[in-house]
Parts: structure tokens; C-alpha cells; sequence
């Protein structure tokens, strides 16, 4: 009789990992004589192992396996990473067999305990006057997304809730304070926070602190957040529902809208594109690829990390960690080496997954900095040793960042690189202290410009007799030590001595320092204020505009 491995992929929660095997177990007592056997282990993370699961179904004489991905939304994991991590237990053992089940939702039994955890959150009040935010936890994939959506509609329709609305904790918008926002303006007064969870982890934990964060800023609000969907029987039924469903061949994938099979607007670099799948150190069996079977059809799935021997030069945005891109922090989450300025965002570095290898490659003004020569070394030397890299830069690391030198470097040596755009500081440090760089009727002409050397300096390639001329907006990256020489030089060559400059220290961090002066104090204020990098310096008549 076919046996049934449960595939999880993986908390750093020890509630989640015991929530787990509380689900195997009641799935083996529900199955009764149904199932020949029951296993369950994790890709990533948790213990006990995938590998370890299989083996000990093996051992048992089982010969012929149904694998269920135990994720709620066909995204990376489930159509790639947990069919990779069981291609691999095939090369281990000769000879075994298996069965790819679907993901779980959406379902009807999904939405009969998600109802069950909402009541119970309302604990008798009206429905009628309440909101729902069901919160997914997001994916770069837009069908998963697309789904989590699909079940908020499903959730609103006859259920007599004033109104359902999805969202995400990650990856993905609307965010949770994005959606409880526009709930609010929707006049909702009572939100019941409804996580499309199945067990505790970080990001269920996350939606919790940001709904009580939200909340205490409107104490006008009633936001309640319901419990997960947890270990229950239902879940436990759908499991077995599932299983027949794979036993009997009846596998019914949506693939309609699967952005790495059909090309979908917006998403058009991924279609065709392999499905990349996670790399564990402790596994000996690598390169092995499953690829899915969906009517009668077959196809690859691609995520939108990294591949083994691939380097990803990633632009970190202005210093905020949720001001990176969407693709950024996928490749962020796939990487085995990261290689970080020190203006990149330091919060993106706490969240890496366990046993991901980081090298300061920090360029302190005054202070410690690593050579370029042995940045470019590190990024050869571990996509050469079959590692995902990602070398992580501040802002984007073609604005004044050596990005395209590392990429000439890796390709030099025959590395491949991809490369992931940011946003530069010199855009979004103005915009997060109010000023636009152009405007209409007040600058049509944008001017960015690297101030590590002063006029006059031999090996200056800037021309500051023309920007003197300028009339536009000029924005001054790396300028801290040289800002008195520029601004003089600058009132030299024609610029007003009362030109409005607007100076930002920190931009986007909680620390962020913001003045407003001329041009021909600007030096003065700079010393007196004691200003340090990273601090960006924007002239024009735009700053005039800050509210």
C-alpha cells in the first residue's frame, strides 16, 4: 500500500515544528487502514529532515510514496523546492517511487476552520458590523498571491461579513498596515485580523505585533486577531483528501495562470525559466530537478532566486528594509554567501536564513574598507565553489556603487551575474525628506553627481564651471568632506549664494537628520552640525517646495 510523507517546509518556531507533528499524527489515526503508512519531515530548517522521513518509510518496506506539500498556495516551494528535495531522495534510494499531491487550499474545508478561528475572534459579536483582513504570507509567485485573494472573496461571499479584504506579511502588497488602513477609511470599526496561516512561525508572529502596532495608534478601532488554522481535523481530512487525490491521478493544477509557464503581464522574464531549488548544505545528492506534471502536460517551474555558481548583484535601496524590490529580497532569501556594503540595510541581513555565510565588504570614509580586488575575489571564488552569492550594495550599485565592476570581474572569470536595479539615494533621500527633483514649472533637468573629489582634484572628472551655470536640480552623493570647496566653486561659476540646499543625514532610518540652508553656508552648517555619511546634499530651486 502506498505510503504518505507529510512535506513541511520549514520554522524556526518550536511551536510550529510541535504544531507539525501533531498534524502527522492525527492524520495517521484519521487514516486508519487507508494509508499504508504516514511520515512527515521538513525541507529546511526544522527537524527531523525530509531525508530522515523517507528513509524511515524505506526502511519500513515501503517502496511507492505520496509526497503532500503541506503549503496552502502553489508558489516556490511547492512547485519546486519540496519536488527537488524529493528527486533527491529518489537518487538515494533506487528504485523508490512517488506521487506529487497539490497544495492545500484553496478549499472548503479550509474556509470552514477559517470561519471557526474568526467566530471565535468575535466571540459573539455581529458579523454584519465586522471586517475581515485576511493576511497570506506573500510570494513573488502572482498566482499564489492571486490565490490568497481568490479566498477573502470566497470568505465575504454570503458569510455576512460587512467585508473581506486580503493582504500580505512579506513579499507582496498590500501590507498589513496598508490594509488595515484602507479598512479604516472604509469606516470599518470592529477588523477581526484572520492569518492564512497553518501553524506558528516568524511571520504569524509578525502580523500579531504589526495589527497591535496598528492598533494602538487608533484606539477608535477594535482589532482582533484570530488564532491560526492550526492542527484540527479538518486539516487533517484535507491531507487524506488530497493523498486520494494524488493516488488516483486526479491532480488538478491551475496552470492557467502560472506565471512561469504562461506569459502574464508584468511577468514576462519568468516564463521559461527553470524552477531554481533551494541548496542544503548537509545534502550530498544536488542537481537533481523534478519537474511537474500537469495534464498530460510538462513544464518547469522557475522561482526567482538564485542558481549554484551564480552571483546576484542586488541593489539594497535607500536603507529602509522594505524599500528593497520584490526580486531583491527573493534573491536575498535563496543565498548561500552574502557580500554587504555598509550602507546596505542591516535589517535585510538579521532576517537571513540560517547558515548563510555574511562578508563585511564595508568602505568606511576614514575607517576600515575592504579592497575591491579581494570583493571581487570573495564573489569568484564561492559562485566558483557552487554557492549562490549576492553581493548587497546601498541604494542601486550602478549609481556610484563599482556594481559594474564586479559583474566585469564574474564575468572575466566565467561567472554568471544577475543583476537586480535599486533605488538610489539620490532619488528617494530627497523624496523621504519632501522635495521632488523636478517639478513642473520649477526644474525640467536632474543632475546627479559624485563629490568624493573636489574641483580642481586632477583626477576630477566632473565639470563644475557648467554645473555653476545649471539651473536645475544637482544632487551631491559622497560630498561630506568636500561640500565648503564644491559650494564655493559652484558660487564661482554663476550658482546664486542664496541657492536653496537641502541636506539629509540617514535618510529613511529613524535617525534621519534633515536642514535647509544656502548655498553659501552649506559648508559652515555642515561642520557645525558634525553631519556624517551617508548624508546626500540637493541644490535647486525644488527644495524650495518642502512643505
Amino acid at each position: 500500500m502506498t505510503a504518505l510523507v507529510i512535506v513541511g517546509h520549514g520554522t524556526r518556531s518550536a511551536a510550529g515544528v510541535d504544531q507539525f507533528a501533531a498534524l502527522v499524527d492525527r492524520v495517521r489515526r484519521r487514516a486508519g487502514g487507508s494509508v499504508g503508512d504516514v511520515g512527515g519531515g521538513f525541507i529546511e530548517l526544522s527537524r527531523p529532515p525530509l531525508t530522515d522521513a523517507v528513509t524511515a518509510l524505506v526502511e519500513r518496506g515501503h517502496r511507492s510514496l505520496v509526497a503532500l506539500p503541506l503549503v496552502l498556495t502553489a508558489a516556490g516551494h511547492g512547485k519546486g523546492d519540496i519536488p527537488a528535495a524529493m528527486a533527491r531522495e529518489q537518487a538515494r534510494h533506487p528504485g523508490l517511487t512517488y506521487r506529487y499531491g497539490r497544495p492545500l487550499g484553496p478549499h472548503p474545508l479550509l474556509h470552514t476552520a477559517l470561519e471557526a478561528r474568526i467566530d471565535a475572534a468575535l466571540a459573539g459579536a455581529d458579523r454584519a458590523d465586522t471586517w475581515v483582513a485576511l493576511i497570506g504570507r506573500g510570494s513573488t509567485d502572482p498566482d499564489a498571491n492571486a490565490e490568497v485573494a481568490k479566498v477573502a472573496r470566497l470568505l465575504w461571499e454570503g458569510r455576512g461579513y460587512a467585508g473581506v479584504e486580503p493582504g500580505f506579511v512579506s513579499l507582496a502588497e498590500p501590507s498589513v498596515p496598508a490594509v488595515l488602513a484602507r479598512l479604516r477609511r472604509l469606516g470599518a470599526r470592529r477588523i477581526v485580523v484572520a492569518p492564512y496561516f497553518l501553524f506558528a512561525g516568524v511571520l504569524p508572529d509578525r502580523i500579531v505585533a504589526q495589527s497591535q502596532a496598528f492598533a494602538a495608534e487608533h484606539p477608535d478601532l477594535d482589532v482582533r486577531v484570530a488564532d491560526l488554522i492550526g492542527d484540527c481535523d479538518a486539516l487533517a481530512d484535507l491531507v487524506l483528501e488530497r493523498h486520494v487525490e494524488a493516488l488516483r491521478g486526479d491532480i488538478r493544477m491551475n496552470c492557467d495562470t502560472c506565471a512561469y509557464r504562461v506569459l502574464m503581464p508584468g511577468f514576462a522574464d519568468k516564463v521559461g525559466r527553470p524552477q531554481t531549488p533551494h541548496d542544503h548544505p548537509d545534502d550530498p545528492v544536488g542537481g537533481h530537478h523534478h519537474h511537474h506534471h500537469h495534464d498530460g502536460g510538462h513544464h518547469r517551474h522557475h522561482g526567482p532566486g538564485l542558481r549554484p555558481g551564480q552571483v546576484a548583484v542586488v541593489g539594497g535601496g535607500p536603507g529602509p528594509d522594505d524599500l528593497i524590490t520584490v526580486r531583491g529580497k527573493a534573491m536575498l532569501d535563496s543565498a548561500d554567501v552574502v557580500v554587504a556594503d555598509r550602507l546596505a540595510p542591516p535589517g535585510l541581513l538579521a532576517g537571513l536564513r540560517s547558515g548563510v555565510l555574511v562578508i563585511d565588504a564595508a568602505k568606511v570614509p576614514r575607517g576600515p574598507s575592504m579592497a575591491q580586488d579581494a570583493i571581487n575575489d570573495a564573489l569568484v571564488d564561492h559562485a566558483r565553489a557552487g554557492k549562490r552569492v549576492v553581493r548587497l550594495k546601498g541604494g542601486d550599485p550602478y549609481v556610484f556603487g563599482r556594481g559594474h565592476e564586479e559583474v566585469q570581474a564574474c564575468a572575466a572569470a566565467g561567472v554568471e551575474t544577475v543583476l537586480v536595479p535599486g533605488v538610489s539615494s539620490a532619488l528617494a533621500a530627497p523624496a523621504l525628506a519632501g522635495v521632488p527633483v523636478t517639478h513642473r514649472g520649477v526644474a525640467h533637468d536632474l543632475t546627479v553627481v559624485s563629490g568624493h573629489l573636489p574641483p580642481g582634484h586632477p583626477q576630477s572628472l566632473v565639470d563644475w564651471v557648467a554645473l555653476g551655470r545649471a539651473r536645475g536640480t544637482l544632487v551631491l552623493l559622497m560630498a561630506v568632506d568636500t561640500i565648503a570647496k564644491i559650494a564655493a566653486a559652484l558660487v564661482e561659476h554663476g550658482r546664486a549664494p542664496d541657492t536653496h540646499v537641502l541636506l539629509v543625514q540617514d535618510a529613511g532610518h529613524p535617525g534621519q537628520r534633515t536642514w535647509v540652508s544656502r548655498l553659501d553656508e552649506v559648508g559652515d552648517l555642515t561642520t557645525r552640525e558634525d553631519v556624517r555619511p551617508p548624508a546626500i546634499f540637493v541644490l535647486g530651486p525644488v527644495v524650495a517646495l518642502r512643505g
